[in-house]
C-alpha cells in the first residue's frame, strides 16, 4: 500500500539522478517484520532512472518523485527478487577456486559471499554453504529472494541527470570505470560501487549462471564460478 504525497510528476522516461534514504524490512522466520538494510540520508542510494540501476518496481515508485518527497511502499515477492529457488544452489569444482596450485580456503569456506561474473559479464554474489572434497556448494539465489519488502524513507535528491552522469553510470554497469559520475561521493565495500551501493542484483532473464564457462578471479574484481 502507497502513502506517497502529492507532487508535481516528471516524466518516467527521461534519466533523473536520484538519491534516496530509507530502511527496509521484511518478516522475518516468526513474522516479526525487522529491519534489514538502511541507507542513511548522509549515504543515501543513488541511481540513474532508466538505466536498470534498481529493481523496476523499486525505481517506479520513487522515478517521479521530487527532492523532499517521503514514501512508504510494499514490493511482492514477485516484483522484489523473486521466490527462492533450489536450483540456483549449485555445486562448482574446487579446481575452479585454485589458486597457485592450492584451494584458496581463506576465501571460500561456508558462510563466505563471493562477487561472481558470469560469461556475458554478468556480476552478481554467491553465498558458499558448503565445501566439500571435490565441489563447493553455492547459493546464487538473492539474500531477499522469497521475501516481501517494505520500504520506508526520503527522496533527497531528484534531478536530470546529466550526460556525464548517465555515462559514468554505463561505464560502470559494463565493467569498464567504478564511477557512476554523480556529484556525489559513494562507498565501496560489501555492497559493490553501483552508485551508492543497495542490493538491485537478479538472476531470472539475465541468467544466474555458476556452471559452464566462467572466469574465476581474486582480489578488486571478485571471482567467477564456474569452470572453464
Amino acid at each position: 500500500m502507497n502513502n506517497l504525497q502529492e507532487t508535481t510528476q516528471f516524466p518516467t522516461g527521461s534519466n533523473r539522478y536520484i538519491a534516496v534514504s530509507y530502511q527496509l524490512f521484511v518478516d522475518n522466520e516468526a513474522g516479526v517484520r525487522e529491519i534489514v538494510e538502511e541507507a542513511p540520508a548522509q549515504h543515501p542510494f543513488q541511481f540513474i532512472s532508466g538505466l536498470g540501476m534498481a529493481l523496476e518496481a523499486f525505481e517506479s515508485q520513487v522515478a517521479h518523485l521530487n527532492e523532499g518527497d517521503a514514501f512508504e511502499f510494499t514490493l511482492s515477492v514477485e516484483d522484489a527478487y523473486g521466490p527462492y529457488e533450489e536450483e540456483h544452489v549449485i555445486e562448482a569444482p574446487k579446481q575452479t577456486f585454485m589458486v597457485n596450485g592450492r584451494f584458496d580456503s581463506d576465501t571460500i569456506y561456508p558462510g563466505a559471499v563471493l562477487p561472481l561474473v558470469n560469461e556475458e559479464g554478468f556480476r552478481f554474489d554467491g553465498l558458499v554453504l558448503e565445501v566439500k572434497e571435490e565441489v563447493v556448494v553455492l547459493d546464487l539465489n538473492h539474500p531477499l529472494a522469497g521475501k516481501t519488502l517494505y520500504y520506508k524513507g526520503k527522496v533527497e535528491k531528484a534531478r536530470e541527470a546529466s550526460n556525464e552522469e548517465i555515462q559514468g553510470a554505463l561505464n560502470m554497469m559494463s565493467g569498464e570505470g567504478c564511477g557512476c559520475g554523480c556529484d556525489h561521493d559513494h562507498e565501496h565495500g560489501e555492497e559493490g560501487c553501483a552508485c551508492g551501493g543497495h542490493h538491485h542484483h537478479e538472476h531470472g532473464e539475465e541468467g544466474c549462471g555458476c556452471g559452464g564457462h566462467h572466469h574465476h578471479e581474486h582480489g578488486e574484481e571478485g571471482c567467477a564460478c564456474g569452470g572453464h
